[in-house]
């Protein structure tokens, strides 16, 4: 597996083995009413649960594996919302090597605060104004390493062991999936996971969940190329923000994806306060976008079993409260 190669089924169980005994393998878990209200079977792999609050660390961690000692000792960097921040100063202090991480000012507290308490160098940046890669160009050539938040193989195939998860756990239900709906950002995430799922069950569908004007995927895949969103947007959901899906990830993506759905703040709320009163969930707006999903009529949910990966649970308790209180 080359820096620019997609990764395989066999990069992804390679990962999982990397990875044992580090993660938590989050469950399924299900609730009676939403299968009622949404007509078919829903399963919830709840990576909220995950170490560090959300699946990322799968990611980071299997790329700081990969690196040589010598790699290592230069320190990594990498820039981020909070969620990818958190995987990366995590592992690097399991590893005992430095990391600097730049972080938009205005990402949530919570997730700058555990950055810092893990040991890692936080540098704040305007993500509206500044360019992400030239606020860590600086480290990279002192000769830091970059941890990228998706386009990189390993970081895609540690992703991927969310996957292998779900799909092992589906078969120990006796259950054949359906489709399978996954937060989308710059699409690790999905395209990981979607290399796993298409290997177990390749008439299964995989759907790409992503903010309104934030839905880079979505329109890739429609025209069959990437496509960049629109500058001047805002939304809540601050962990899959990106500016147009990756190369590795896309080229994924537009082969195993069946599509790609756009939910709004709004309804990314309401699954939010839907997590919380029917699976006792803290699920962040960013990782909750699949299940609003749910209701946008776009996914044949009628006599299906589908699964849903809530992929974070690090949100401020104020910004919580407030859509919380907002029912």
């Amino acid at each position: 597996m080359t820096a620019t190669t997609p990764p395989g089924i066999a990069d992804i169980h390679a990962a999982a083995a990397c990875l044992a005994g580090l993660i938590v393998e989050t469950p399924l878990i299900e609730s009676q009413e939403l299968n009622k209200r949404f007509g078919g079977r829903i399963l919830f792999k709840p990576e909220t649960l995950q170490r560090t609050g959300s699946f990322k660390f799968r990611g980071a961690y299997n790329k700081l594996s990969s690196l040589s000692d010598e790699e290592r000792s230069q320190g990594v960097v990498a820039f981020s919302s909070g969620n990818h921040a958190q995987g990366v100063a995590a592992s690097a202090a399991m590893f005992g090597v430095k990391a600097v991480i730049a972080m938009p000012s205005d990402a949530p507290a919570m997730k700058i605060a555990n950055v810092l308490k893990m040991g890692a160098e936080v540098v704040p940046f305007d993500r509206f104004r500044d360019d992400r890669m030239s606020v860590v160009r600086p480290y990279v050539e002192r000769g830091m390493v970059l941890v990228p938040p998706f386009d990189d193989p390993a970081i895609i195939a540690g992703q991927g062991t969310i996957g292998l998860e779900l799909m092992r756990q589906a078969k120990a239900l006796g259950v054949d999936l359906d489709a399978v709906v996954i937060p989308c950002g710059g699409g690790g995430l999905a395209s990981g996971i979607s290399v796993a799922v298409k290997d177990a069950s390749p008439n299964t569908a995989v759907w790409a969940v992503e903010p309104e004007h934030f839905d880079d995927t979505r329109r890739s895949l429609a025209a069959g190329a990437r496509v960049s969103n629109e500058p001047g947007h805002a939304s809540i959901c601050d962990a899959i923000l990106t500016a147009e899906p990756g190369l590795i990830t896309f080229e994924i993506n537009r082969r195993n994806l069946a599509g790609g759905i756009a939910v709004s703040d709004k309804a990314t709320a309401q699954a939010m306060r839907d997590a919380m009163a029917y699976l006792k969930l803290v699920v962040e707006p960013g990782g909750c976008v699949a299940l609003a999903a749910l209701s946008s009529g776009e996914i044949e949910l009628s006599g299906k079993c589908v699964a849903v990966v809530l992929s974070g649970g690090n949100v401020d308790f104020g910004t919580y409260a407030g859509i919380m209180a907002a029912a």
